[in-house]
């Protein structure tokens, strides 16, 4: 799995990739969060970074998939998978140095953004009066989402072998995923209690429940569990392609 994390890291700020999706993820957070009046902090009035947490998990939707997707589809295009195929590693070793690599990639983006919190410090009118717990747990909860993010992005990658196809479709994934169950739990056939616990399918209830500053452990497992889950779907995919590879030599 080291090997496979290195090369995927390597491969990652060897090309432009890795740079213009970091580089596009922070000009979009400064643009939305200091520059535009409609979501401007400055002429919000108040020293809090609620207005990033709140836009932050739609920016990650666009940025994770657009790092996710050559995982596998690159792999499966130039034929590189067969190679992979004969080293002495595991498909969980394989997917898992990949998932790791996807996820350091985006924790690297992220972290930039901690200038936010010196700044809003600075910003308030009482010196040292933000909600450091509040902050912290909205930390905490954005990197349970993006670590789930990371996983749908390179399942998607696994069944496909177009990029823009493994995009579009984790795109699509995220958005269902994070907001999708908030949408249907709104629709007056299931208002009758089920409203309740389709909202709770959905990333977005523990997100914001995290985001409160109380990491409460139903919240952890849920993401956990998410995360087993695509990566169990990516092995299967995995050994799917590669048993259809199998019967046609």
């Amino acid at each position: 799995m080291r090997s496979i994390f290195i090369k995927e890291i390597n491969s990652f700020f060897s090309s432009i990739v890795g740079y213009v999706a970091i580089m596009i993820f922070l000009i979009a957070c400064g643009l939305f969060l200091w520059i535009i009046p409609d979501t401007s902090i400055l002429g919000y009035g108040y020293a809090t970074l609620d207005r990033y947490f709140s836009m932050a998990p739609w920016l990650l939707m666009l940025l994770i998939p657009a790092v996710t997707m050559r995982s596998f589809a690159d792999e499966f295009r130039g034929g590189t998978i067969e190679w992979l195929s004969t080293k002495p590693l595991r498909d969980y070793d394989i997917i898992l140095g990949k998932y790791f690599a996807s996820l350091a990639l985006v924790l690297f983006a992220l972290l930039p953004t901690l200038i936010y919190v010196v700044t809003i410090n600075n910003l308030s009118a009482v010196e040292n009066n933000i909600d450091t717990g509040g902050i912290a747990g909205s930390y905490i909860g954005l990197i349970f989402l993006a670590a789930s993010y990371t996983a749908v992005g390179v399942f998607c990658s696994s069944i496909t072998s177009n990029q823009i196809v493994a995009f579009l479709v984790a795109l699509f994934a995220c958005y269902i995923l994070y907001s999708g169950f908030e949408a249907l739990s709104k629709i007056p056939a299931f208002t009758a209690g089920i409203d309740y616990y389709l909202s709770m399918a959905g990333m977005s209830f523990h997100y914001e429940s995290i985001s409160r500053g109380v990491v409460d452990t139903r919240d952890v497992i849920y993401f956990i569990s998410i995360i087993i889950l695509f990566v169990s779907l990516t092995r299967l995919s995995l050994g799917r392609r590669t048993w259809d590879t199998a019967k046609q030599d």
